[in-house]
């Protein structure tokens, strides 16, 4: 019941710390760099999004893009539509196009008004202090817009370039709506998609967006994955003009000096230029792929639940098995995520899996340290049956399991008990046969310790031992007449004390026989004893119970195994109670 309590308390703290972490984000900086690295996968681009950069070559050909005359705008919108059958549908330019240059901007203005296809940008600019909204959530609210000069503001559409980088400094999301001064405005790549939808007659997907008004952008490729061509190339006449037949043409900064580089989820080593992220945000429009961050309440309870079964798992299964459980539920896991990411909810990914590895690290260390308390039990158990070597040498080999049920093993059996008992117990007060009785308890499993014996139980006054049981021991035989002898010895000794103290003689009658016998457990599911039985037993037994005071009877069987190494006296054949036949009996006398 302890243990069950101990396992439902673990669970609820696996849930809690889960749901906890995964509500609170405690680990935001972590889980930002997990994400990354699971939802932000190459899927590919799309060939009909080309880039035309303002590169290093296009600015040594031109000089610094401040002193351009936009003729040479005008001239690349010429140059993208001089075939009607093979012109770009939609072309964007990331720059902006602020107040008035020169002679080139009447020229640009016409040629953009011409082609009815180009799309440039504006500027938002929002206040430093953020302001509460009327449903509670603050916002920087915008309080100016940078617009392209007016000649070219009024032939085209716009939408605002801005993209806000997270606190660790990289572009994750978008804001695809502003208001400002009333009016709602609309980012540059949806701007794009909007546009491209109108003229190809394509249904517009639905973006999701939180309660900010954010959405999470699905990468489809990393910097330089998108066609790029020089600007200077186009110009020049170096590209045909019909490669970008049907395309949608993004003109911007491409050269690490124009300062037009952030830093990306998709490839952290490298940065990307803010053409190439409203490529891949456009592609997200066409392929409907944003995400918003999920109901984090939610996911934590649910994932807090998982949490909870798979910590008591752990708990009951293999430290092998426990293994595959925790590799299969992160697999599991990170593939669902990936999942709800693409269908829209972005979730934080790191709380569940690295709860669960510490909830498996702990149920394999609680493990190990309740194994070892469990062994250090059955060593102390086994301390009070074997002796202490023996327990030793367990505790050394590590292999404590007995089989169950019961084996056939050859052993030797010792049975010993006082002579005179019931008549000393009528004589004496009963703390006093309690003395004697526990000095010569005493006495008898100290010399069966000695020699390696297994005390098997007590009955009363008699005292049952097994030697090679339930673990193998070396001349089995021998150390068992040796503890035998040392047990009539100790009484000797002892016999002196209590007549003394007691005015009563104790003494002792061994029996020890040789033979094969069943040991094992032996009772029913709840309660078992770990015994021997057998008729070389029963034999043991009954030779104990014909020995006189200090003597010393062993089987026929058991002389024939150690002739050489005791001396014995011939008792003679002696009728034995339950046998039909009698056993050959000696004494033994000594020890060779």
């Amino acid at each position: 019941m302890k243990k069950k309590i101990t396992i439902i308390i673990e669970m609820l703290t696996v849930g809690l710390i889960v749901f906890l972490l995964t509500v609170a984000a405690l680990f935001g900086s972590l889980d930002y760099i997990v994400r990354d690295a699971v939802y932000q996968r190459p899927r590919g681009i799309d060939s009909d999004i080309k880039i035309i950069g303002i590169d290093e070559k296009t600015l040594q050909e031109l000089g610094p893009i401040q002193t351009w005359s936009r003729a040479y705008y005008a001239d690349l919108i010429s140059k993208l539509n001089s075939s009607e059958d093979s012109k770009p549908i939609l072309i964007g330019f990331d720059i902006i196009f602020s107040g008035e240059a020169g002679e080139g901007d009447k020229e640009f203005a016409e040629a953009a008004g011409d082609s009815g296809n180009v799309v440039v940008v504006d500027h938002l600019i929002y206040a430093e202090r953020p302001e509460q909204r009327s449903d509670g959530l603050m916002y920087n609210p915008v309080i100016n817009m940078e617009t392209a000069y007016p000649a070219l503001d009024s032939v085209t559409v716009s939408g605002y370039s801005n993209v806000a980088p997270d606190s660790d400094g990289i572009i994750r999301k978008i804001m695809p709506e502003e208001e400002y001064n009333g009016e709602k405005h609309y980012m540059f790549s949806k701007v794009l998609y909007d546009r491209y939808c109108e003229l190809t007659g394509t249904a517009p997907n639905l973006v999701t967006k939180d309660k900010y008004g954010r959405s999470l952008i699905n990468y489809s490729g990393r910097a330089g994955d998108y066609e790029f061509i020089s600007m200077s190339d186009v110009l020049n006449g170096n590209i045909d003009p019909r490669a970008f037949g049907d395309s949608i043409v993004l003109v911007g900064a491409y050269a690490p000096g124009m300062q037009d580089n952030f830093k990306v989820p998709i490839s952290r080593d490298k940065e990307m230029y803010g053409v190439e992220i409203h490529a891949n945000i456009l592609q997200s429009y066409m392929q409907g792929r944003f995400s918003i961050n999920g109901n984090a309440y939610i996911f934590g309870l649910i994932t807090a639940v998982i949490a909870m079964i798979l910590h008591l798992l752990f708990r009951k299964l293999k430290v092998w098995q426990g293994v595959i459980l925790l590799v299969a539920a992160i697999a599991g896991f990170v593939a669902v995520c990936v999942m709800l990411n693409n269908g829209g909810r972005q979730f934080s990914i790191i709380y569940f899996p690295m709860v669960l590895i510490i909830s498996y690290i702990y149920s394999v260390a609680i493990g190990y340290i309740l194994e070892q308390a469990k062994r250090k039990k059955v060593l102390a158990a086994f301390s009070k049956y074997v002796a202490p070597q023996v327990v030793e040498e367990i505790a050394k080999k590590g292999d404590f399991n007995i089989k169950l049920g019961g084996e056939n093993r050859d052993i030797a059996v010792l049975f010993v008990d006082i002579r005179g008992f019931t008549t000393m117990s009528e004589a004496l007060e009963p703390e006093q046969v309690v003395t004697i009785l526990n000095e010569y308890l005493a006495l008898t499993t100290e010399a069966i310790f000695k020699n390696e014996g297994t005390l098997d139980k007590f009955v009363g006054d008699a005292t049952m031992a097994v030697f090679n049981s339930p673990f193998d021991l070396e001349d089995y035989e021998y150390k068992a007449v040796c503890a035998a002898l040392d047990i009539v010895a100790g009484g000797e000794r002892i016999e002196e004390k209590f007549m003394k103290e007691y005015g009563r003689s104790v003494g002792f009658g061994v029996g020890v026989n040789v033979g094969p016998a069943v040991v094992g457990n032996v009772g029913c599911d709840f309660r078992m004893d770990f015994t021997a039985i057998g008729d070389t037993v029963n034999t043991a037994a009954r030779l104990e119970a014909n020995a006189k005071k200090g003597q010393v009877l062993i089987s026929d069987v058991l002389y024939e195994r150690l002739k050489d190494r005791i001396e014995v006296n011939e008792v003679g054949e002696i009728p034995l109670k339950g046998k039909s036949k009698g056993v050959f009996v000696y004494e033994v006398a000594g020890l060779k």
